[in-house]
């Protein structure tokens, strides 16, 4: 599975009204410039997460954006599910046409992945994000010299 990069944009803006708003509103711009998205791909992002429920949006002076739950309410799995499917192969995905998939020996591999990834997607929560962010917990990927 490659998550696009709408599924990691709209993770990164609910993380980051998750860690900016607790005192109010958050607004696109100010995720926009923190996050390094353009405002004009943040503004597709985050319509279908408020037609979804998942944030609350308020026009105004004071107007931006908030979570309509607690961050422990949100699990990673429902932001990226929402933005794109997840399945690892066209034979898991919802519309499957696939005639041998009730015969397939290697749908039994393909199920326990796709089982594993979803148990970590459907397993964290914004709040662990936020835990991870506040104790600077990063992963630093070395890039090979080629």
């Amino acid at each position: 599975m490659l998550i696009s990069a709408k599924g990691r944009y709209a993770l990164r803006c609910m993380l980051d009204i998750s860690l900016n708003g607790t005192e109010g509103n958050v607004k696109l711009k100010d995720i926009a410039e923190r996050q390094s998205i353009p405002i004009k791909y943040l503004e597709q992002i985050v319509s279908p997460l408020n037609k979804a429920g998942l944030v609350i949006g308020e026009r105004g002076p004071n107007g931006g954006y908030r979570l309509s739950r607690p961050p422990e309410e949100y699990t990673v799995g429902s932001i990226i599910k929402l933005m794109e499917d997840t399945a690892l192969v066209s034979c898991l995905a919802e519309v499957n046409d696939c005639k041998r998939s009730n015969k397939c020996v290697s749908m039994i591999l393909w199920k326990k992945l796709n089982d594993a990834v979803n148990s970590v997607l459907d397993g964290t929560t914004l709040a662990d994000m936020m835990d991870w962010s506040s104790k600077g917990q990063f992963i630093e990927i070395e890039i090979p010299d080629y």
